[in-house]
């Protein structure tokens, strides 16, 4: 075994987990979920079949990622975040059930108790701020906050929101062509 497993966590022994990853107590993952190397699976995560997750992604305490989640790279996910797969959720599912995917491109930070709604796209680099409620897409560096989430501002790739011009402390500096946002 090539990654760490608590004693009281399950992993089913046909789920994929990368090399250095880390899963810890009473965490549960799944046969058919898929996570990548160098990764941190906190105390009580669920991790569904066909969940995906990338390199290097931290995932706290109390996460849930249902099928249809995705997480690139580099992505943080804060406690008790909640990911919703069902947009019209019954207690019996009926054969007009449509599984909704969602996607947390590369960087992206989603703070504690954050709501993602099925569906939506949160961008690269994004920042969505503790307690959010995300209905629909995050655009990459953007940063967002409240319910429902609103954009306030940009997010450097280091995490700091970005001062006008669009400079960060770090160093780097960006601009805004065609509705997207660009490192200089």
């Amino acid at each position: 075994m090539s990654f760490f497993k608590h004693e009281r966590a399950l992993v089913h022994p046909e789920a994929k987990i990368g090399k250095d990853t880390r899963i810890w107590a009473n965490a549960n993952v799944q046969e058919g979920a898929s996570i990548g190397d160098h990764c941190n699976i906190c105390d009580g995560c669920y991790v569904e079949r066909g969940v995906v997750v990338g390199n290097d992604v931290t995932v706290k305490n109390g996460v849930a990622l249902f099928e249809g989640v995705t997480l690139e790279d580099d992505v943080f996910v804060g406690a008790n975040a909640v990911f919703i797969n069902d947009r019209n959720p019954r207690s019996h599912r009926t054969d007009a059930w449509v599984l909704e995917k969602t996607l947390v491109q590369k960087g992206a930070t989603l703070g504690a108790n954050a709501t993602i709604m099925c569906g939506v796209t949160i961008g690269s680099y994004a920042v969505v701020g503790a307690g959010a409620v995300v209905l629909h897409d995050v655009g990459a560096h953007h940063i967002v906050v409240g319910n429902p989430a609103r954009k306030i501002g940009y997010a450097c790739r280091c995490g700091q929101r970005l001062i006008e011009p669009l400079k960060c402390s770090c160093g780097l500096a960006y601009q805004i062509i065609d509705n997207q946002i660009r490192v200089l």
